[in-house]
């Protein structure tokens, strides 16, 4: 069965260098251990963050729970796995290559077994579907929708795998409480809602830990912040991250336990067959 192409007013498209990614901080982050290197340029710092963001290890997995508070202070809840396998190993990934990731959710009931697969591509349009258990129905997620909601939450489907490093251009400003200040302008910025973003960098892991959109008019939109990282295998690991929607004031919670890196996932499983029947023993 062929996906079906999702179409609609075109949208714009935000970079999430997050991850599932590495989130940020409105308030002043903690300040680093390591001391800023005043001889590294703005691209080899963003391609190293970008390595310790996305690319740790051949491939991984991690069980998240997604806490989303609307502006009353009520919450809803998701629970889901995420699976992430890299074409390229090593820290030259961080320069931008090819990677697959497959997002199963389990809890609660009205989005249990639904599925969200992406290939990112280095060069060209990322593919992602989307797959609805109720409907039983694929859904190809046009490149105009990678910035609507990710499940109802303040992340959007781009957030899940990332911005291209070649869609912006990077400037290093003075370095803040021992992190690295890198703000980035869009090449084209007619394609997105956001005149900039700035982000706050540990010099010691390259993690992002502090975010700030700003809009055409100067003010602060939507912030991201990383509350916890470990160390898990070696590798620096965002454990706890939140995004929140100035405007709207809703604000979004990810807490990632049972985190895995080398698992051994077959590139198999992040194709279409799998949506529909996901793989359980990579699950765990």
């Amino acid at each position: 069965m062929k996906p079906t192409r999702l179409h609609g007013s075109q949208k714009t498209r935000i970079f999430g260098l997050i991850a599932v990614l590495a989130l940020f901080a409105l308030a002043a982050p903690m300040p680093a251990m390591a001391k800023p290197d005043a001889n590294l340029t703005a691209q080899q710092i963003v391609q190293r963050a970008n390595y310790s963001s996305y690319y740790s290890g051949k491939d991984g997995r991690s069980k998240v729970k997604m806490t989303i508070t609307d502006s009353q202070g009520r919450e809803r809840r998701r629970e889901l796995t995420i699976l992430r396998l890299n074409s390229v190993v090593g820290p030259e990934a961080g320069k931008g290559s090819d990677q697959k990731y497959l997002v199963v959710f389990h809890r609660p009931a009205d989005v249990r077994g639904m599925v969200f697969l992406v290939w990112k591509r280095a060069k060209g349009d990322d593919d992602r579907w989307l797959y609805l258990p109720a409907l039983d129905l694929v859904k190809r997620i046009a490149a105009g929708d990678e910035r609507t909601s990710f499940a109802g939450s303040d992340f959007f489907y781009e957030d899940v795998s990332g911005r291209g490093l070649q869609e912006d251009e990077h400037k290093r400003l003075p370095d803040e409480d021992g992190l690295y200040v890198i703000e980035n302008t869009p090449k084209k910025p007619g394609s997105v809602e956001f005149a900039s973003y700035k982000v706050w960098i540990d010099p010691e892991t390259f993690i992002p830990m502090k975010g700030q959109y700003l809009d055409r008019s100067g003010k602060v939109y939507r912030t991201m912040e990383v509350q916890a990282v470990e160390t898990i295998q070696g590798n620096p690991t965002v454990t706890k991250s939140k995004i929140a929607d100035v405007g709207r004031g809703t604000t979004t919670i990810l807490e990632f336990t049972g985190v895995k890196y080398d698992v051994g996932l077959p590139d198999k499983i992040f194709s279409e067959r799998y949506l529909r029947r996901p793989p359980r023993k990579y699950l765990r």
